[in-house]
Order: structure tokens, then C-alpha cells, then sequence
């Protein structure tokens, strides 16, 4: 697994002052989920951005990428155009480096990543908020087994890594056990700063 985050040349210390916000958790978790009725929730806010991810995969109807084959993502990725790129599962991910813009200009980027790229975009953004969403290991088999997307290979290999493993480096964890919408609203108050550390369970 390898991956980058990319600042312009000479960027003079971490870029703020807005917001990133980045979910992670193991596959089955539902993290696509909470953050499609998130995006809705907040559709009426300019200042909260929910990018598309560039990936070398096709969109499904729970995950709206771009999708794009190795050979573009290599051009992209050499020509500069993602703020972080990394590999998991056989995939290519980046974002866009366009979020580098909004986040100068004081709006909050929600976005999914990979725990791996975690520590280095603590390190190239002013203000990062880690929100792991998980669930109990038999909900997790259920929902990945009703997905069975090929691609995303052995579901056994998908579940040998422990749920803690995602809440390891998180702000905020969210068990994803309950309604999407319960939990969705959860999320959305990490997302506006509205006092989700009194609430949620803080790292």
C-alpha cells in the first residue's frame, strides 16, 4: 500500500483555516451511507464540500466517483493534480486538489480516506477531525456479503483486520448499529463543529 499527499512547492506551513474532515472505518461500516444523508443534511451550506474521489473503479450506487483507468490516474498523479492519492484493495484513490482551494478559503472538506494517509495529512492541514465509523464484526460480514462486489476481493481477508484497528487514530467514533439516519445526524454534528464532543466518543 502506498500513499502521498501533495502541497503547491513552497507552501508555508499546514493550509487552513478550514476544516478536514476525514471518515474512515473497515468496509461494510457504512460510511458511504452516513455520508450520502450527511451530504443531503448539508446541501444547503456552501461552506461544507463533499468532493468526489478520483478512483480506478467504477461508481456504484453507494459511492459517487470519478472513475478513471491506472493509466489516466498515473497521468493525473505525475502531472500533480491530487492533493493525496493512495492504493487499497487493488484500487487507486486521490482526491482532487482542488479541496486544497476551499479549505484557504475557511470551508470544510468532508471526505472518506484510507487510515493509512491519516498522519500525513494531520501534518499538511491546519485543522483535521477524524471520524471512524464501525460496526460489530457480524454486521459487517452481513453488509459485505449483500454487497458482493467482486473487486473488492475475499471478504474473510476484508474482516481479518479488528474494528479497533479504524477507531485507533479517530477524534470521534461512531457505532454503526443503529438507523443510518440517527447515526447520519451523528456525523453531521462532527461536520458543523456543534458541540459533538460532549456527545460522541472522543479519541
Amino acid at each position: 500500500m502506498s500513499e502521498m499527499v501533495t502541497t503547491a512547492q513552497g507552501e508555508a506551513g499546514a493550509i487552513g483555516p478550514g476544516r478536514l474532515v476525514l471518515v474512515v472505518g473497515p468496509s461494510g461500516a457504512g460510511k458511504d451511507t452516513l455520508l450520502r444523508l450527511a451530504q443531503a443534511a448539508c446541501s444547503d451550506d456552501p461552506d461544507i464540500v463533499f468532493p468526489r474521489r478520483i478512483v480506478t473503479r467504477a461508481s456504484s450506487a453507494d459511492e459517487d466517483n470519478i472513475a478513471v483507468s491506472p493509466d489516466e490516474f498515473r497521468r493525473a498523479r505525475e502531472h500533480g493534480d491530487f492533493a493525496v492519492h493512495w492504493e487499497a484493495h487493488g484500487h487507486s484513490y486521490a482526491l482532487p486538489l482542488e479541496i486544497n482551494d476551499d479549505i484557504r478559503a475557511g470551508r470544510t472538506i468532508v471526505v472518506n480516506v484510507s487510515r493509512t494517509v491519516i498522519e500525513a495529512l494531520r501534518r499538511a492541514y491546519a485543522e483535521v477531525v477524524v471520524v471512524a465509523i464501525t460496526a460489530p464484526p457480524g454486521v459487517l460480514a452481513q453488509r459485505l456479503a449483500a454487497r458482493a462486489r467482486k473487486s473488492d476481493g475475499d471478504i474473510g481477508e476484508r474482516l481479518s483486520r479488528s474494528v479497533d484497528d479504524a477507531s485507533a487514530q479517530a477524534d470521534v467514533t461512531i457505532l454503526n448499529a443503529g438507523s443510518a439516519d440517527y447515526h447520519s445526524r451523528q456525523l453531521v454534528r462532527v461536520i458543523r463543529n456543534q458541540g459533538w464532543q460532549d456527545e460522541l466518543s472522543a479519541r
